[in-house]
């Protein structure tokens, strides 16, 4: 699979590993992914990153996924939702860490083991490659870049895509974008 990928792409998936090795993840998530893809600098996702206004807001972003990470996957959305029902996430969260610690459920199964050199991808991380391959074929692509990577994260719920809309990136966005600067390279 990683064949069809290009150098921006490939620079992702390395760049998400980076990641997780620096926060000390065992697997590599979504999460990871959209922190990667953050770090791009000259690439077609960069370009529509930065046209929306969330190059700027990486901070904002990381923070947004630490805590969607902690809640265990639920987003700011998803915990408004809830509280509408009366159920307080937070207060959930705050009770499993009083007993079992902070971050429990964020663990990835990973805690007193050594640190492995190969984190394995999560079921979701695999979701959205496979995804992205999907979409580069379906918009008649040859190769996966990376802004097919970030279209994939927009595509399906999750930690990710909650993240992302909350700042203004959403599918329809990013569609509008790629296909604006198609549209000016075919001039």
């Amino acid at each position: 699979m990683f064949e069809k990928f290009t150098a921006d792409a490939r620079a992702v998936v390395r760049g998400a590993a980076e990641q997780a090795d620096r926060s000390g993840s065992g697997t590599i998530g979504e999460p990871e992914l959209l922190l990667a893809l953050l770090e791009r600098t000259d690439s077609p996702a960069a370009g529509v990153l930065a046209a929306l206004g969330v190059r700027e807001r990486r901070e904002s972003v990381a923070a947004a996924l630490a805590e969607a990470r902690r809640r265990g996957g639920v987003s700011t959305a998803d915990a408004a939702a809830l509280a509408g029902m009366g159920i307080d996430i937070d207060a959930i969260v705050a009770r499993v860490e009083e007993a079992h610690g902070v971050g429990a459920l964020a663990a990835d199964g990973t805690a007193g083991r050594r640190k492995r050199v190969r984190r394995p991808f999560t079921a979701e991380a695999k979701s959205v490659l496979e995804r992205a391959l999907l979409i580069a074929v379906g918009r008649g692509e040859r190769s996966l870049g990376d802004e097919h990577l970030l279209l994939a994260l927009t595509a399906r719920p999750g930690a990710a895509a909650a993240v992302l809309a909350d700042h203004g990136v959403t599918y329809d966005a990013v569609v509008r974008l790629l296909d604006g600067a198609r549209g000016k390279r075919a001039s």
